[in-house]
C-alpha cells in the first residue's frame, strides 16, 4: 500500500465514521418521531436502516485492523485509528437504542399516549444536535468543540429526570397507566443512554486530537 493510498484510506475513515455517526443521530430523531405520532412507517424505517449501521460498524473495524496490521501508524495516527475503534463501538449502540425506541412504537401503537410527547422529542433534538457537533469535531480534530458538546448531556439529564418524576405520578395516580407510561419511561432512559454514548464519543475525540484522557461524563 503506498503512503498515498494509505492517507486515502484515514480520508475514508474518518468519512465513513461521520457518516455512520449521522446515521445514528438521524435514526434517534426518526425513532423519536414515530413514536411522537405513532407512526407505523417511520418506526419501520428506523429498525430496517439498522443494518445498515451494522453494516457501516463492520466495514469501519476492518478498515481499522487492516491499517493497523499492514501500515504501523504512529502519533496521531494511531490515536485517529484506534479512536475510531471506539467512537463506532458507540455510534452503534446510539443506533440499537434508536432500534428500540422503534420497537416501543410498535408495541404502543394501538394505544393513544397518555400524554403529549414533548420532552422526549426536545431529548432527542439535543442528542442529534450533540452528535452532529461531535462528528464535526471528530473531522476537524476540535478538542474544545468535543469538550462543549459533551456539556450538553447535562440538558439530557434534567429532561431525564423531570420526564421520569412525572411519569412516575401518572402510574400513581392511574394503575391503568402504568403500561403506556412504562413505555415511555424506557424511551426516556434510551435517550438518556443515548447521550452518555455521546459524550464517550466526545471523550474520544479529544484523545485522538490531543493524547489526552479526559472524563467528560
Amino acid at each position: 500500500m503506498t503512503r498515498n493510498k494509505y492517507h486515502q484510506q484515514l480520508q475514508k475513515l474518518k468519512a465513513d465514521t461521520i457518516r455512520m455517526g449521522n446515521m445514528a443521530g438521524d435514526n434517534i430523531k426518526k425513532a423519536i418521531a414515530s413514536l411522537k405520532h405513532q407512526n407505523l412507517d417511520e418506526a419501520n424505517e428506523v429498525i430496517n436502516s439498522d443494518d445498515e449501521i451494522d453494516n457501516l460498524y463492520a466495514t469501519i473495524e476492518d478498515t481499522c485492523f487492516a491499517l493497523l496490521a499492514l501500515q504501523q501508524p504512529m502519533a496521531k495516527d494511531l490515536r485517529l485509528i484506534g479512536s475510531t475503534i471506539k467512537i463506532i463501538i458507540d455510534l452503534e449502540r446510539i443506533g440499537d437504542l434508536a432500534l428500540e425506541i422503534a420497537w416501543i412504537t410498535k408495541s404502543t401503537i394501538k394505544q393513544p399516549h397518555i400524554k403529549p410527547l414533548v420532552d422526549l422529542p426536545r431529548m432527542a433534538e439535543i442528542c442529534s444536535e450533540m452528535l452532529t457537533s461531535t462528528m464535526q469535531a471528530f473531522e476537524s480534530c476540535d478538542s474544545e468543540l468535543a469538550k462543549q458538546t459533551a456539556k450538553r448531556d447535562d440538558e439530557i439529564d434534567a429532561l431525564f429526570d423531570q420526564v421520569r418524576r412525572e411519569l412516575i405520578t401518572y402510574m400513581i395516580e392511574d394503575p391503568t397507566k402504568i403500561k403506556n407510561a412504562s413505555h415511555l419511561t424506557f424511551a426516556a432512559r434510551y435517550l438518556e443512554r443515548s447521550g452518555d454514548h455521546v459524550t464517550n464519543v466526545c471523550e474520544s475525540v479529544v484523545y485522538m486530537a490531543t493524547g489526552e484522557r479526559v472524563d467528560l461524563n
